[in-house]
């Protein structure tokens, strides 16, 4: 329970770098010794110092002595590679920590276990696993993005009661007020967003995060047709296939994807199996005929219920 509560502190800190830690993990770190946390610190901007070395830079000079007796609580595994910083399991051994508690391993290529075994082999108890399905969620994207070499790929849609996403040759109006804000919540979160061209000359969606905080993601249209003068600015992509789109992100290193589009757009992901997370909005609305959501896939199950002013939303993950 001991590590578990400091753990979940880890996690706290961690979510701080949501926005800004990207295309590198959130993490958080936290510095116990004698029963009370002497430091702690997260992942603030990518190319910035990771979470271990702010956690030691927090700590106090009358604590630093403390240091040899200590505990340093990790959500990530420390890295052991020289990147834009250097390697924090490095760190960790030069400041005679006596214990490392990691909540996961990085999978990132680099990593992968070196900077659990460099501190093990510098004599550091480290333990690995606490609060492992916590702190692999919380990453989701990064660890997909360098597990399976493609961007984790969320899809989305809002719905009628009985099952219809827009009328017949027309938009539908399901979303509510607040339920807008969070789908352009979600936006900042994630690096891209993708639509059909069929949404895109219907709709003329916008696609940015004009009701949140963050940067807009990269907007992309899927379609083997359209020319880039036919979307706006040059930022649009305009990718012929879905494998075109999968390959360029990754490229360009772009860990997530939030696929918008209309029924065809998301059911072409659905049956290549592309998708890590799906979320439905129903609205209490019947209408007597429309276009028909998408299939819901089999090895699909559901992760969370959410009602939110009158709409209910699922997640659903693998």
């Amino acid at each position: 329970m001991e590590h578990e509560y400091y753990m979940k502190r880890c996690l706290q800190l961690a979510e701080n770098g949501r926005q800004n830690a990207k295309p590198n993990p959130m993490v958080g770190a936290v510095i116990v010794a004698r029963n009370r946390i002497i430091g702690e610190g997260y992942h603030v901007r990518f190319g910035e110092e990771h979470a271990e070395v702010n956690a030691f830079a927090s700590v106090k000079p009358e604590d630093e002595m403390l240091l040899n007796e200590a505990t340093i609580y990790v959500s990530l595994e420390p890295c052991s590679h020289y990147g834009k910083t250097p390697p924090c399991a490095d760190l960790i051994i030069s400041k005679g920590i006596k214990r490392c508690v990691c909540g996961c391993v990085d999978p990132f290529a680099k990593v992968q276990g070196r900077g659990i075994q460099r501190m093990r082999d510098a004599g550091i108890e480290v333990i690995v696993g606490v609060m492992e399905k916590e702190c692999l969620a919380l990453n989701h994207r990064f660890i997909t993005f360098n597990a399976k070499h493609r961007p984790y790929i969320l899809l989305k849609w809002a719905q009628t009661l009985n099952g219809f996403i827009s009328r017949k040759g027309g938009p539908l109006q399901l979303s509510t007020p607040k339920t807008q804000m969070l789908v352009h919540q979600l936006r900042a979160e994630n690096d891209a967003i993708l639509v059909g061209h069929t949404t895109f000359l219907s709709d003329h969606p916008r696609l940015d995060v004009r009701q949140w905080s963050g940067q807009n993601p990269e907007r992309i249209v899927l379609s083997p047709t359209m020319s880039a003068q036919n979307a706006r600015p040059s930022n649009w992509t305009v990718a012929a296939t879905i494998d075109k789109v999968i390959a360029h992100l990754y490229a360009t290193k772009k860990q997530s994807l939030v696929v918008e589009g209309g029924r065809m757009t998301l059911q072409a992901f659905i049956d290549r199996g592309l998708w890590d997370e799906i979320r439905i909005e129903t609205a209490p609305v019947l209408i007597t005929d429309g276009v028909p959501a998408p299939h819901i896939p089999s090895d699909a199950h559901i992760e969370k219920i959410e009602s939110i002013d009158g709409n209910q939303i699922i997640t659903l993950c693998r």
